[in-house]
């Protein structure tokens, strides 16, 4: 059956609107009778926790998918760009190839228009025929003018510098591409396309953060209209100015920015819990007087009161979304001095010999630290952990541990999962325990019923990282050694593991993107980079106040150590 579009109309307020919308996988409802309005120029998000529907509601926006009943109707001739979360394509042809065929109507008229050049540069032609080239000429320069012809390159060597595409790489095949790159590609194209309605699904995965704060700057300049799905804090705050929640498969919109709709939720929750506690009230008292004087000289008026009650318009009971019921504690103290490294190089063996990515002599991470490390993908942050970690023989230099350090590592790709064990499997295989307490542990991280028996290979990426969470917490690790782990989280998975991470009395030492999560944990930063790497004592906003400093004329501000990278 072929998929319908969501309607076109003129005279319609609003860009996009969405009338009593409702869907559902077989029976199990996903939202139901959802209704909104996004005006021209908006820049809204769309949050709520995992399995929410938010992806979903942005397929049937696109049109990939159709809803149960209700309608999407848009403005017409408005042009949709719709980036998945997951977004990726293969394509033989290079980068910047790709790039241009987003314009291939506008490079079919600048060819026209070049054609006509060299016609008109010849001589020959009669009154007529001169006139009728300059009337096509003139029309089409317009129309080319118009539609950005004399700006769409300048617009592509803008988005893929944004985007962190080297030069190199724009004469590169896509399906060379890492899977990363891929998805940079796909959101590059879809940044260049410039719709007048832009959907984008978690586009900040696979983003470093120069790349992020570049896009951040783009979409909150950008002239067109934006409905996002982000699970990053920061981001949302500078970008957006609207947030629509979508929870128990209603919607919910609120003004401002994310930090707005965090005060404005709370309040409004607050008020909704004294409406149902002042309702359930009123509802008891009115049942203690029926029951009293429903026979006798009142219960004429115990019968009013009945009638009345019965057509009250009851108050749902406030609901909030489950979060990680979770505590971390070690039993065990370390030393002053929990790991040192000196001397060390960083990187792997090659036939022609060692790749050295960096060059780290003398760092210390003291107990109670809780290090971030920053800096452009591929740079070495994750090498930098497993060579930690002893999955990765350093070049030079050496790894030490202090005295009873116990380490737990939490993997960016979950390599320390059994994808063939069931979740159940993987927590008893972690720590020796009765399924009934497995369970009742596994509840904490939000699996319940039948989803512990899942195959760990089966999961999201959301579920993965939980199960990932259940085994470190297990280990009962005094040092944390941590690459990403708020990928694949919600942002109320996120807030739970930032209440963990905080409370925690040993030692951390993290990767992360999430500028959020760094500002909340972060003691010092360590900031790698190709022309080496510096420590900053302080949080994410202690070293963004540096970085200004640093960059103002005249200023000559100084971390507290810089660690020179390999020479290239």
């Amino acid at each position: 059956m072929a998929q319908k579009s969501p309607k076109k109309v003129e005279n319609k307020p609003g860009i996009l609107n969405v009338y009593r919308l409702t869907k559902a996988y077989n029976i199990y409802p996903i939202f139901q009778n959802l209704s909104f309005q996004v005006n021209q120029g908006e820049k809204i998000a769309l949050v709520g926790v995992n399995g929410a529907g938010k992806s979903t509601l942005l397929k049937l926006i696109a049109g990939l998918e159709q809803p149960d009943s209700g309608e999407i109707v848009l403005a017409r001739n408005c042009k949709v760009a719709y980036l998945p979360q997951e977004a990726s394509f293969e394509s033989s042809k290079t980068l910047y190839t790709e790039m241009l065929e987003v314009f291939a109507e506008l490079r079919l008229m600048q060819a026209e228009i070049e054609q006509l050049e060299l016609q008109m540069a010849e001589p020959g032609f009669s009154e007529a025929e001169w006139d009728n080239l300059l009337e096509r000429y003139g029309e089409l320069t317009r129309q080319f003018e118009r539609a950005g012809g004399y700006e769409y390159e300048t617009r592509i060597r803008q988005v893929l510098n944004g985007l962190n595409f080297s030069k190199e790489m724009w004469e590169q095949p896509i399906n060379q591409f890492s899977g990363g790159q891929k998805t940079r590609a796909a959101l590059a194209r879809t940044l260049i396309s410039s719709p007048d309605l832009l959907l984008l699904d978690e586009p900040t995965n696979h983003l470093d953060l120069a790349t992020l704060e570049w896009l951040e700057s783009f979409l909150a300049n950008w002239p067109g209209t934006l409905l996002i799905i982000s699970h990053d804090r920061s981001f949302l705050d500078k970008v957006v100015a609207r947030v629509l929640d979508l929870s128990f498969g209603r919607l919910e919109d609120y003004p401002g920015n994310y930090s707005k709709y965090l005060r404005l939720r709370k309040e409004r929750r607050e008020r909704a819990a004294k409406e149902y506690e002042a309702q359930q009230v009123h509802i008891a008292k009115t049942e203690e007087f029926i029951r009293r004087f429903r026979a006798g000289q009142r219960a004429k008026e115990a019968q009013g009161r009945q009638k009345l009650l019965n057509r009250l318009e009851r108050v749902e009971r406030p609901r909030d979304n489950a979060r990680l019921r979770i505590s971390f504690q070690s039993d065990l103290q370390s030393g002053r001095l929990v790991m040192a490294a000196q001397n060390l190089a960083v990187g792997w063996q090659e036939r022609k010999g060692p790749q050295v990515l960096f060059r780290a002599p003398d760092l210390d991470v003291e107990r109670g630290e809780r290090v971030a490390i920053i800096g452009p993908n591929g740079c070495g942050k994750s090498s930098f952990l497993k060579t930690i970690m002893g999955e990765l023989a350093p070049l030079e230099g050496t790894v030490q541990f202090g005295v009873n350090v116990q380490v737990g590592y939490y993997a960016q790709s979950h390599e320390g999962l059994n994808w063939h064990r069931t979740v159940l499997e993987e927590i008893r295989q972690t720590s020796p325990m009765s399924e009934e307490d497995a369970r009742t542990y596994l509840g904490r991280f939000l699996f319940s019923g039948d989803d512990v028996f899942k195959r760990v290979g089966d999961l999201s990426g959301g579920e993965r990282s939980r199960v990932a969470l259940a085994k470190l917490i297990l280990a009962k690790a005094n040092f944390l050694v941590l690459d990403e782990p708020t990928n694949h989280l919600d942002i109320n998975a996120r807030e739970s593991l930032e209440e963990l991470l905080s409370e925690y009395n040993g030692t951390i030492l993290f990767v992360s993107h999430d500028r959020y999560f760094i500002d909340a944990l972060a003691t010092q930063v360590w900031e790698l980079d190709r022309s080496g790497l510096t420590t900053h004592r302080g949080n994410f906003s202690a070293y963004q106040e540096w970085l200004e400093r640093a960059t103002q004329p005249g200023q000559t501000a100084k971390p507290a150590s810089q660690i020179k990278l390999a020479s290239a």
